[in-house]
């Protein structure tokens, strides 16, 4: 079956075989995702055994915003289900990573937190990512990596606006 045309990002090539790049914020996105990809899976590999990437990114949204959350409010901000949320929460709770409460508010709801075990997982976990991740700064200077954060920052907070 042959493959299919894909529309070149570099102007010169398209311009060479007579066809238009792709939208900037296209090509941006899609970079994105690649390295989203690629890095995720490099990830696992670094956090396994003691967490996979989805619990560690659990750990690690408690750690960046801190307090107690709703399992609901959880599985929006990671954009899983109810049920997925529910599991990885109990796998984190059995290891004693996060301490789950009935909501006192809402009878039917739980409260979950990061415990004092949930905070150094996460950054005994951010110790490893950043070992395995250390020869990247080979490939990009420190002030390029630094204005790649900026935007990408910014990036996240419109995507999250606009959820």
């Amino acid at each position: 079956m042959p493959r299919p045309s894909i529309r070149p990002a570099d102007p010169a090539t398209a311009a060479a075989t007579g066809t238009l790049p792709d939208p900037l914020s296209f090509q941006l996105l899609n970079e994105v995702g690649i390295i989203g990809q690629l890095s995720g899976n490099l990830a696992g590999r670094l956090l396994a055994p003691a967490l996979n990437l989805s619990q560690f990114t659990l750990l690690n949204h408690f750690a960046r915003l801190g307090g107690e959350r709703p399992l609901v409010q959880l599985a929006g901000a990671m954009q899983v289900t109810k049920a997925a949320m529910t599991n990885t929460v109990a796998r984190l709770q059995a290891k004693g990573l996060l301490q789950v409460r009935p909501d006192p508010a809402d009878g039917r709801s739980k409260l979950v937190s990061l415990t004092a075990a949930g905070l150094a997982a996460r950054q005994a976990a951010v110790a490893r990512l950043g070992q395995g991740l250390a020869p990247m700064q080979g490939v990009v200077d420190e002030a390029a990596l630094t204005d790649a954060l900026a935007v990408l920052r910014q990036l996240r907070q419109w995507f999250d606006q606009h959820r």
